[in-house]
């Protein structure tokens, strides 16, 4: 049967009354090659869909001169198959549409040719731009990780400290690895490389934040600042939070208030000299007195501040606890709506002691504003409004692009509460466990090493939260060559990366000396991803101001006023326990001895 060479012009299969339909054979060759051959019969009509066939072909087939010839490099059997039902496709779509060809008025043959020939032309574009556009699309495969069981995936095999175990996994699997747990897909990071690509590279895709059904529960919906998705509302509600609260002007506005409540903490630890004190608990009530006097002045009197302060320690931790307890509703949203470990009712209970406590402040702000209640002196600091004021004039605007409610202040003035007395008071604990635990270091603090540089080492050794807050993805990314699905759960697990042993030497240890070379490389920006005790990027913890100062004060005046050891016969525990915000196992029980030789240092 006679070639017919494709070099030719259009017109070879054109619109003339007389043309040969162009069959095309796919055969086999012994060399495992497949090619086609066209041979000429028939009409204008089916010429038109032996040219729509053509094209389709040249998909799986290489061109060559006379003929078409199939490539070497396809699967023989392949384009054998794809040549046969490709070519009965077009063949019943040439006999489905006979009827169009012989009716109506053969004037309209011509018309008609190019209205069907567009519509298949139309149909076989929309097909290569499709072939082609999976093609150039690199889809990179998931991460490694550990096999876990059905349905349940790897819960079963989940440990109590989970920031060491996913340390341990990554010798295992390498720096980024996934793990299944239930329906949910977690992906945990432990690089200083990944992390950078996750917090700076990409941080529009990973700046959202992945809930528990309890941080919900806990904040009327994740309307606060820490898990509130990243948007304009948002954006509204931490500039307005480090404008009005953490600028340098607020913080230095606020440094009697320090000062006269840590003051009080070193009168009362005074006569306590020789008994033994929980460190964490003298630190709380510090840190909660001088957060609540930020927040709405000095209108609750410190009495009423002192009774409630032990009740809202517990209050707190157990919030704290239950955020990173595990949940069968996260694990299993169709389990959400039952509430089967009772997480849920339990915040919400919690949530309710705290609105109690919040509620009659913020209503005699109100009534102070509507002009119905009593202006105290202490409403204002120097003519300065406290925190509060500022967010209900605020929520009375209605010039603002973002309205705030009333739950939305409660749940903003909850992040600043636990975030300014839990996680503070549990970074003093561990710097004093420490320092306890080498006299050594402690007498070179007293006397003259820098306290920050013990600080930045008990933040690299023991950080407030080892997996940070997870991050969620608004879409797809690839991370370290391999794709982090649309909505994962992604840790950043900044505990091993604080201590890999190639990037510091001997980890493990306590050595403060270590950050005397060069302090501006180990800031809490986020800008060295060795060192992230606060996160990095967009959402990075905008408390780091507040915190750093408090922390700093309350260490320094409890290490110049007292010596401190822990009782007779006991051992000093230094294990950890796994939370949001990572605990030592036990509380620190220590006994404060008197080291400044006047009293009145002491009043």
């Amino acid at each position: 049967m006679n070639s017919k060479s494709l070099t030719g012009t259009p017109e070879a299969f054109g619109t003339t009354k007389k043309i040969s339909k162009v069959f095309i054979h796919s055969t086999v060759h012994g060399g495992g090659v497949a090619t086609w051959r066209l041979s000429k019969k028939g009409s204008t009509s089916e010429a038109g869909v032996s040219l729509v066939w053509l094209w389709l072909m040249e998909d799986v087939a290489v061109w060559e001169g006379e003929g078409i010839e199939g490539g070497g490099g396809v699967a023989p059997c392949f384009l054998a198959m794809v040549s046969d039902v490709l070519h009965k496709i077009v063949s019943t779509i040439s006999n489905q549409w006979t009827w169009w060809w012989d009716a109506g008025n053969k004037k309209d043959e011509i018309a008609r040719a190019v209205l069907t020939i567009s519509i298949l032309l139309l149909s076989i574009f929309y097909y290569r731009w499709t072939i082609l556009k999976s093609r150039n699309r690199i889809t990179a495969p998931l991460p490694p990780g550990p096999r876990g069981l059905p349905i349940v995936g790897y819960l079963p095999f989940l440990g109590t400290n989970l920031h060491q175990q996913f340390a341990e996994l990554a010798h295992q699997y390498g720096p980024i690895y996934k793990l299944w747990l239930g329906e949910k897909l977690c992906v945990v990071l432990n690089s200083p490389t990944l992390a950078k690509e996750v917090t700076r590279d990409k941080d529009t895709v990973f700046s959202n934040r992945d809930p528990p059904i309890a941080a919900l529960a806990g904040t009327y919906g994740g309307v606060d600042i820490v898990w509130a998705p990243y948007s304009s509302y948002w954006r509204t509600m931490r500039k307005v939070f480090v404008r009005e609260m953490l600028s340098n002007t607020s913080l230095e506005d606020t440094y009697n208030l320090r000062r006269d409540e840590v003051k009080k903490t070193i009168r009362d630890l005074h006569s306590k000299i020789g008994t033994a004190v929980e460190v964490s608990e003298i630190t709380f009530l510090t840190e909660l007195n001088v957060v609540m006097s930020m927040l709405w002045g000095s209108t609750v009197d410190s009495q009423r501040v002192d009774s409630i302060g032990i009740e809202f320690q517990a209050v707190i931790l157990k919030m704290v606890e239950l955020l990173a307890k595990p949940n069968m509703s996260d694990f299993f949203p169709i389990l959400a709506r039952f509430d089967v470990q009772g997480v849920e009712r339990e915040m919400k209970r919690l949530l309710q002691w705290v609105e109690r406590i919040l509620d009659p402040i913020l209503e005699a702000r109100m009534e102070i504003s509507r002009g119905e209640g009593d202006q105290e002196d202490g409403l204002k600091r120097k003519g300065k409004k406290d925190f509060i004021q500022i967010l209900l004039e605020l929520k009375k605007r209605e010039d603002v692009s973002v309205p705030i409610t009333l739950q939305q202040i409660k749940a903003m003035l909850l992040d600043i509460v636990v975030g300014g007395t839990d996680t503070t008071a549990t970074t003093v604990e561990w710097v004093m466990a420490e320092l306890i635990h080498k006299p050594q270091i402690m007498k070179m603090v007293q006397e003259e090493l820098s306290g920050i540089v013990v600080l930045k080492e008990t933040f690299r050794l023991h950080p407030p939260l080892p997996l940070l807050v997870p991050k969620r993805p608004n879409q797809s990314s690839i991370v370290g060559r391999y794709t982090i699905p649309k909505d994962t759960r992604v840790f950043l697990n900044v505990w091993a990366m604080h201590r890999d042993p190639e990037a510091w030497d001997d980890p493990s240890e306590f050595n403060p000396e270590r950050f005397l070379s060069d302090a501006s490389k180990w800031d809490y920006n986020g800008n060295n991803f060795q060192f992230l005790p606060f996160g990095s990027g967009r959402r990075i913890c905008a408390g780091i101001p507040l915190a750093e100062k408090m922390v700093m004060y309350v260490l320094a005046s409890l290490l110049h006023s007292f010596d401190w050891k822990v009782p007779e016969g006991e051992e000093l525990d230094l294990s950890e326990k796994f939370g949001v915000v990572m605990k030592k196992s036990k509380p620190l029980i220590a006994i404060p001895t008197q080291r400044l030789s006047s009293l009145k240092l002491y009043e």
